[in-house]
């Protein structure tokens, strides 16, 4: 953690402040700054909840400063990383929309046996499953592609069992409005 030092004096040099700095601001009363960004400093206000404010605002005292790290990580950096980690390893999805003919349908499966009853599925719900199992396939791509333990070998042996499973679902291809969704096998 960085150096802190009580000074109670007006700001003058932004650059001067890191994140803990317990400050006085004329509008908001007491806060203590929590990010800092290029515009903008976030400071938690003890009555006046969570502000930015400009870095050019110099409406403030410090009561307490805290040296800033340069190692230290913003919370725009946090955000970023937390981002990325959530859609990597998440189950949400682009939005993937169904062919415009098909929404609305049925899906019937008739069996042989006519004593064995009919099962009806909204081709929307079928749809939405076959998504699924196409972004659980990427998942499984990416998480193969960067595991540490598996050699290079290894890797392209499971890929390959990836890529025709993806050759194995292209029969679905005919339900997607947009061919960039679709799958894709290792054919051509």
């Amino acid at each position: 953690m960085g150096q802190c030092f009580n000074l109670h004096r007006k700001i003058k040099n932004m650059e001067q402040l890191g994140i803990g700095t317990r400050i006085k601001h004329e509008q908001y009363g007491h806060g203590i700054i929590c990010n800092i960004g290029i515009e903008y400093i976030s400071v938690s206000f003890f009555e006046g909840g969570l502000r930015e404010i400009e870095r050019s605002d110099m409406s403030f005292e410090i009561i307490e400063a805290i040296e800033p790290q340069n190692n230290m990580v913003t919370m725009d950096e946090v955000e970023d990383i937390l981002y990325r980690l959530l859609t990597k390893h998440s189950d949400t999805s682009e939005v993937v929309e169904l062919g415009d003919r098909w929404k609305g349908g049925l899906l019937v499966l008739e069996p042989a046996d006519e004593n064995l009853q009919v099962k009806e599925i909204p081709i929307e719900t079928f749809f939405h499953k076959i998504v699924m199992v196409r972004d659980r396939l990427r998942v499984l791509e990416q998480n193969i592609n960067s595991h540490k333990n598996l050699s290079d070998e290894e890797k392209v042996n499971l890929q390959q069992y990836i890529t025709r499973a993806y050759g194995s679902l292209t029969t679905f291809n005919v339900l997607f409005k947009s061919k960039d969704h679709q799958f894709k096998g290792a054919g051509k």
